[in-house]
């Protein structure tokens, strides 16, 4: 038994059973016991890999993407750029490099991370020295109150998946919350909340599901989502999530474990394994129209970054690539658009105020 599940059996002990999201919460980001509160989990010798960090191609068409944006709101001459979530930064140094080639982008702006984990932060600083000097958070609403009202661009890479969900399964009286509980041997278990939650809880499309039925909901991204989406209405702006999910209300467990590359129990380990669930973009999309704005997809990856021409940009650096380097390449890009890999796992949305145009990727 780990130090932190030590710490959630006397939690359950004292209080009873927890939710997932509290457990997920814990796991995550309790401040000495949390997987990404003490470890680097990216990469090969991580737990997981994500899309920049398998090729600089894919943070240069974001940074396309956002700077297609900035030029359409106008080119302002002050503008916050906010990533949730950006790891070791190498995504936001990929950006930044691409934004170079469009005149006066970079002077324009200001960067703000979102970032709880000490150990990626220093990551992120000596990522990023000599290209900016960002501003870095603790929270969502931080980053937004120091963006002063002025126009903001928002990037979300494989952030939404890992916020805390909860569970309910359906049963002969109702939807019943799972929650993390002990067993009798006290170790770790679920168990179904005796009392039926209130239906208001669940979408109503799946009120009508089978008996037996999973549904997952994260408030914490629904709140979050509509904290920038309301900023961005207010000041105009846009924001691009990535993530893989489902682009309709549906019903399944997807909350998964993952550690060295292999999916575990998922109350195994607490806080030295990944945590992450399918992202729900349609109750994202439904939270950005009450917020009154325009949203875009999701689409899969693949088709997005080809849209933004990340095959022509793969043919530029073949031009000049060794043998190796034209496997690898070739490889990435494979990796990042086809339907068998991220291509269609992945999804992207985007939201913008009523006002922007011409945002692209999405057609």
């Amino acid at each position: 038994m780990n130090a932190l599940e030590t710490y959630l059996t006397k939690l359950i002990k004292a209080q009873g059973p927890i939710s997932i999201a509290t457990y997920m919460g814990e796991a995550l980001g309790n401040a000495q016991h949390g997987y990404y509160m003490k470890k680097d989990p990216f990469g090969q010798k991580g737990d997981f890999t994500t899309a920049p960090e398998i090729s600089q191609m894919f943070g240069e068409m974001v940074g396309l993407w956002l700077g297609v944006c900035w030029l359409n709101m106008g080119s302002p001459d002050k503008i916050h750029l906010i990533e949730l979530g950006p790891g070791r930064g190498t995504l936001m140094q990929d950006i930044l490099r691409a934004m170079k080639v469009i005149p006066g982008l970079l002077d324009s702006i200001e960067v703000h991370l979102v970032e709880m984990s000490p150990v990626l932060r220093e990551m992120q600083a000596e990522r990023l020295k000599g290209l900016i000097t960002p501003k870095w958070h603790n929270r969502v609403s931080d980053a937004l109150d120091q963006s002063n009202g002025g126009p903001l661009l928002v990037i979300a890479n494989e952030f939404f998946d890992a916020l805390p969900i909860r569970q309910f399964q359906k049963t002969g009286d109702g939807w019943h919350e799972r929650l993390v509980c002990l067993d009798e041997a006290e170790k770790l278990s679920l168990q179904l909340a005796p009392v039926a939650a209130p239906e208001s809880i669940i979408p109503p499309a799946l009120l009508r599901a089978d008996e037996g039925s999973i549904t997952e909901v994260c408030a914490i991204g629904e709140n979050l989502l509509s904290e920038i989406a309301e900023y961005i209405q207010r000041h105009s702006g846009a924001a691009l999530i990535i993530d893989y999910g489902h682009d309709r209300h549906g019903t399944g467990n997807t909350l998964q474990a993952l550690k060295q590359h292999k999916y575990i129990d998922i109350l195994s380990d607490p806080g030295d394994v990944d945590l992450t669930a399918h992202v729900d973009f349609q109750r994202l999309k439904e939270i950005a129209h009450i917020c009154e704005t325009k949203t875009f997809g999701p689409v899969g990856q693949g088709d997005f970054l080809k849209f933004l021409g990340i095959e022509a940009r793969s043919q530029t650096l073949l031009a000049n690539a060794t043998d190796k380097q034209a496997k690898d390449i070739q490889t990435a890009l494979n990796r990042l658009i086809h339907k068998d890999e991220m291509g269609d796992l992945f999804k992207v949305m985007a939201i913008s105020d009523n006002g922007l145009s011409g945002i692209i990727g999405f057609e």
